[in-house]
């Protein structure tokens, strides 16, 4: 008796599977569906906005009405009723996004000369993980709309212990004048070393595609200041739709003559990758430009 009801529940196993499958689908796209709803509206002339569907297709223009069930959407190709079912994800964008009919989306790295921080701050909720020569990966987050904490441990093959980094930052941003205020502050555990680091202040005027940014710090060891800050002078040009020429430019104390660099970044709408030469003016050394390479993914 007991091996025909067995039997029975093994028979009946796959079937089972492929129901609560379709109810966890259902109740998925319900939920999806609920907040496509609570996120559609009748935009005003100065943007666009982009659909994505489930099937991956995409439309680009903007709701003109807005039913239980479906909107009505025009486009170049002219209106057309979408199912709101069927829309996984609504973008809202500015006209001026759009560059002979192709969208550019937003600089993903926008917080970031190469190294060296932007008066931008990360929008609260938002941040992204970073690795810059490989071995040194960083974690970023804005707590809210004007401050950020960022951090690290470095992952250099062959050291007993690893540096330990950390970086908070505030800032603030009215039209295309952007201030920040932050630190830099890294410690090796376990050795007899001093906390070093950098407290810097820094300013970025223009957008977040085309600027350019300055900056002033102070070296510590141990949280004794130096007398003499760092300079920082660069900016960012987008010259298209995946490439921005990135410069950025230090003088040291004690040095005479200044850091210099330039190089390329290409991105998509969640990654960026930089690569650059940097000079050292006056220095003897064997190569006359050093290599430099970073990854960011925001999130």
């Amino acid at each position: 008796m007991s091996r025909n009801i067995t039997a029975a529940v093994e028979r009946r196993l796959p079937g089972l599977f492929v129901l609560l499958i379709l109810m966890a689908t259902t109740t998925v796209y319900a939920q999806q569906t609920a907040q496509i709803k609570g996120t559609l509206r009748i935009p005003d002339s100065l943007h666009t906005q982009i659909l994505e569907m489930h099937d991956g297709s995409v439309f680009i223009g903007r709701i003109v009405e807005i039913t239980d069930n479906e909107v009505q959407f025009e486009s170049k190709v002219g209106l057309i009723n979408i199912k709101i079912a069927q829309i996984k994800e609504i973008k809202e964008v500015p006209v001026t996004s759009f560059k002979e009919g192709q969208y550019w989306f937003p600089n993903p790295n926008d917080t970031r000369l190469l190294f060296a921080p932007t008066g931008r701050s990360l929008k609260g909720g938002t941040g992204y993980f970073a690795d810059y020569y490989l071995f040194f990966p960083m974690l970023a987050y804005g707590i809210t709309d004007n401050i950020t904490v960022a951090g690290g441990m470095s992952l250099v093959p062959g050291l007993s212990q690893q540096l330990l980094y950390f970086t908070p930052k505030f800032g603030m941003t009215a039209k295309n004048v952007s201030i920040g205020i932050g630190s830099l502050v890294a410690v090796l555990p376990g050795e007899d070393l001093p906390t070093v680091g950098i407290m810097y202040g820094v300013g970025t005027l223009g957008s977040a595609d085309n600027n350019f940014t300055v900056g002033l710090g102070l070296g510590f060891v141990d949280w004794e200041f130096s007398g003499d800050p760092f300079l920082m002078a660069g900016g960012q040009l987008r010259v298209s739709r995946r490439i921005s020429l990135v410069s950025e430019n230090w003088v040291f104390p004690g040095l005479d003559e200044p850091f210099l660099s330039g190089g390329i970044r290409f991105f998509g709408e969640r990654i960026s990758v930089d690569f650059a030469l940097i000079l050292p003016v006056g220095l003897d050394i064997d190569f006359p430009f050093i290599p430099y390479i970073d990854f960011v993914i925001t999130f």
